[in-house]
This record gives structure tokens, sequence and C-alpha cells, in this order.
């Protein structure tokens, strides 16, 4: 399962992209609002880091201005995802960008019916919100399992992206069902490390390294 982190912040991507958990980067307008930096620069800038797909969202209500937009952040650079809302407008700018071999990422995908529209339609990446269905009380995670399903049945190579991860746990299920992504927040991806019997066992371990007053330098 790939990584992608869910930042328009540029130090956070360098740290976990040291690490080489970095597999591409989403961005959207309220991040990009957190920045506090120009839109096209800042996502310069974090395609000069990472190699993976970086989404950059058009803002455009209707499909013309969408594509004209998708193609603007198209010239970015090589690996830009362009990304689009599943309304009626953004499947149509689907459409024709990506018959003109851009990926497209369709975002704020709350169905399977509305996912299976994004494949038929192209997408590159479709990204159902699991957070905010589990908001309104509904099962954001069912909603993975189920376009998964669909996605097998038909044979679409849309790649699952999960977004709106607010746990751990989100990562984890949406691992054994067999999404093809997340796309995460840069603390929640360090909180993956985390566990307090590895916690309490190193402390064990410290103590009685400390007993035998020992050192290895």
């Amino acid at each position: 399962m790939k990584f992608f982190i869910d930042t328009a912040e540029v130090k956070d991507i360098i740290e976990l992209n040291k690490l080489g958990v970095v597999d591409g980067v989403t961005t959207n307008p309220s991040l990009i609002l957190k920045s506090g930096k120009n839109m096209v620069e800042v996502i310069k800038e974090i395609s000069n880091l990472v190699d993976g797909p970086i989404s950059a969202e058009v803002m455009s209500a209707q499909s013309d201005g969408m594509i004209a937009e998708g193609l603007e952040l198209l010239k970015i650079s090589k690996n830009i995802a362009v990304k689009i809302p599943l309304t009626w407008e953004g499947l149509k700018a689907c459409q024709v960008l990506s018959d003109n071999g851009a990926m497209v990422n369709i975002t704020l995908c709350f169905s399977v019916n509305q996912a299976l529209l994004a494949a038929k339609a192209g997408a590159a990446f479709i990204s159902p919100f699991v957070g905010r269905l589990d908001d309104i009380n509904v099962e954001g995670m069912s909603l993975i399992a189920d376009i998964k399903q669909v996605y097998d049945n038909y044979d679409f190579h849309t790649e699952i992206l999960v977004a709106s991860i607010r746990t751990v746990n989100h990562i984890t299920e949406a691992a054994l069902i067999g999404a093809d992504i997340v796309t995460v927040p840069p603390k929640i991806i360090k909180q993956l490390a985390d566990h307090p019997l590895t916690s309490a066992g190193l402390e064990v371990f410290n103590q009685d390294w400390l007993k035998t007053g020992q050192k290895i330098i």
C-alpha cells in the first residue's frame, strides 16, 4: 500500500521523505491556506522533492474552467495529478483530461455510485473521505471495502486513495481491505510507530542495561 502525505507543509514532506515513506502528496485549498504560500509556488517546491503523484486542485465549478485550470496545473511538473471534485461537471472534465493523458484524482467521494462513475470517466485515483462519513455516523471504511469489491468485479484500474484519515486504525483497515493508497497527515504517519508495549518494553530494557554497568561505545 502506498503512502501519500496530506499536507502542503514542505518541512514535513522533507522529514518524511528522508525515511522513504512518501509515495506522493495530496493538497487542497485548506492545506494551501494553512501553508501561507502561493499555490503554484508550493506545488513546484513539493514537485522538486517528491517523484510520485502530487495532487493539485482545480477551483472552477464548470467543466470548461476545470479543464483550463487543470491544463495550467499540469505545466508545473510532469507528476501533477489534477484534483477534481466529484460533480457532474467534474466528471466531464475528468474524461477530457484523462483522454489527453493526464492523471486525475477525483475527490470528495462518498458513495459507491460516485466511485463507479469516476472509474468510467477514466480517473487515475478516487478519493473517498472516510473521516467525514464517520462524522455523520456512517462507517467510512465500509465504503472502501465496497468500492474495492466493485472495482475488482469489473477490473477497473482506478486506484483507491483513502482520504480524510483521522486515526491509525483507518490505515490498518485500509491495508486489510486492500486499498491502493492512503493519504495521511504527517502527525498520524508518525503515530504509526507508537505502541504502549513498545515503550514499556524499551523502558525495562533500558533499566536492566543500566544495571549491567556496561557500555557499547
